[in-house]
């Protein structure tokens, strides 16, 4: 009995390592995939928060992507497809997609800051010079 659990749980092992899915031949490389995933990121965030934005400047997301990253469509879904059937890969790239936001993040949020400190300087000084 003992034996028979014990070739399943290598059997299960070894399938839990096996590839689900063959690269495609014409495969994104992980960094640029990673990149596509930020700016797709970036592009629904701008498209949620400001939904007139890219209408006005003509943008259409996926097209846009591929466009710019010169791929298509079909290569697009494939690399992501392969990348998803490996999780631990997949979710490198968007832990890394995460980091790079939350920095983002950061510097807009310094960046409103700054902007608003100088904005308070400007009044008390204009409110210095007019109660003088």
């Amino acid at each position: 009995m003992r034996l028979v659990l014990f070739l399943c749980g290598v059997v299960l092992m070894a399938g839990c390592k096996e590839k689900l899915i063959d690269p495609p031949e014409d495969l994104i490389s992980q960094d640029r995939m990673t990149e596509m995933l930020y700016d797709l990121a970036v592009l629904n965030g701008i498209k949620s928060t400001t939904q007139s934005l890219l209408p006005n400047y003509k943008i259409e997301t996926m097209p846009y992507l591929y466009e710019k990253y010169g791929v298509d469509s079909v290569q697009f879904v494939q690399s992501d497809q392969y990348y998803a059937s490996i999780p631990q890969v997949y979710q490198e790239m968007y832990e890394e997609i995460q980091n790079r936001l939350e920095e983002q993040v950061k510097v807009i949020d310094a960046a409103r800051t700054q902007r608003n400190d100088s904005i308070k300087k400007i009044r008390n000084e204009v409110k210095d010079s007019l109660e003088q």
